[in-house]
């Protein structure tokens, strides 16, 4: 059973920057995907990034941007803390919302890794508030 904990949100002036975590506790599969959805009030909620990792003799990773936040956020996995960070510096008051990360045990490669129905666990979010 996979556990995720986000960790790190906060309220920053625009242009600042923030990181955000997510613990990953518990077996991954030797395929999956992780990523850092967000939700703001009165809004759907919406990839942000991903990065979608197989492991093995040739181990690959794939990581994705939603095309508001490129060239702003990276996502970064920390092996020896077993977290998924995403780094968001240039912030917009856009980008307040809840931020949460989600596990796929799927390959959601490509595309498909905006595709919310393929996550199956969720952490319980971390607000970033970013004031103009």
């Amino acid at each position: 059973q996979v556990h995720l904990v986000e960790s790190g949100g906060g309220s920053v002036q625009a242009g600042g920057s923030l990181r955000v975590s997510c613990g990953v506790r518990g077996n991954t599969n030797r395929i999956h995907c992780i990523a850092w959805f967000r939700q703001a009030a009165g809004k759907e909620r919406e990839g942000v990034a991903g990065i979608c990792l197989s492991a093995g003799a040739t181990s690959t990773t794939a990581i994705y941007y939603a095309d508001s936040v490129k060239g702003r956020f990276t996502i970064a996995q920390d092996n020896a803390e077993n977290t998924v960070d995403l780094l968001m510096t240039g912030l917009k008051p856009e980008d307040t919302a809840m931020y949460y990360c989600a596990y796929s045990p799927s390959p959601a490669y490509g595309g498909r890794w905006i595709v919310q129905s393929l996550y199956t666990v969720w952490g319980q979010g971390t607000q970033v508030t970013v004031s103009s």
